[in-house]
């Protein structure tokens, strides 16, 4: 995105909307490439040298969503599958100098500890649900957190939320077919805070990792 694209989305949709999975080409959405977790026993060399690809062309501001779901891994093999792949793509995000946008369930010690093996130019935790401790250990590595509409239904990852300063912040729909604003106004309430604030905050992470980093 150039800088003259992004100054047209600031003035015509200022909401940036960090990870959907619903674009509406109203706002500020990330464009990214990655292999989901879920699929990483279906990804081979092939896979990820088409990803290489895609990265390499520029077309994608960030690698994601990426990372470990112990849900979705029954298995020592399957979590194995997993971690191979974390890891392969977070040396594709290094070699390209990308972010990545993080996918984590149940599995926050592990993506801790594979992150802080090959650290990317910056993390953002996408849909975080989780302790304050938590997000207290990815804060203080500099990382960004990102909540959506799953936050309002745990009360840990409220206070969570209520933790994370703005400068380590950013709001998603994620799947959910509930417009941004509305995520906006929600977080807002909680963090007793202005919609605008929350706007010029995001706006500002924004810029900082994806248009001056």
């Amino acid at each position: 995105m150039s800088l003259q694209q992004h100054a047209v989305l600031k003035m015509t949709a200022p909401f940036v909307n960090i990870h959907t999975h619903r674009p509406t080409g109203c706002g500020i959405e990330l464009r990214t490439a990655g292999i989901h977790p879920w699929d990483a026993s279906k990804a081979d060399a092939g896979a990820l040298d088409r990803l290489a690809r895609e990265l390499e062309s520029g077309s994608a501001q960030a690698v994601g969503e990426i990372g470990l779901d112990f849900v979705r891994a029954d298995t020592p093999h399957e979590r194995d599958a997993q971690a191979a792949l974390f890891r392969a793509q977070l040396a594709l995000a290094r070699r390209c100098r990308l972010p990545v946008v993080i996918h984590c369930v149940r599995a926050f010690e592990p993506t801790m500890r594979m992150l802080r093996e090959q650290e990317p130019r910056a993390v953002i935790f996408h849909g975080f649900v989780g302790s304050p401790e938590q997000a207290r250990q990815a804060l203080v590595r500099g990382y960004f957190l990102s909540f959506g509409e799953r936050t309002f239904v745990s009360p840990r990852t409220v206070e969570a939320l209520k933790a994370t300063p703005l400068s380590q912040l950013f709001l998603e729909t994620d799947d959910s077919p509930v417009p941004v604003k509305t995520i906006y106004t929600r977080v807002a309430g909680l963090l007793e805070t202005s919609v605008e604030e929350l706007r010029r905050a995001t706006t500002q992470n924004y810029e900082r990792i994806f248009i001056h980093g």
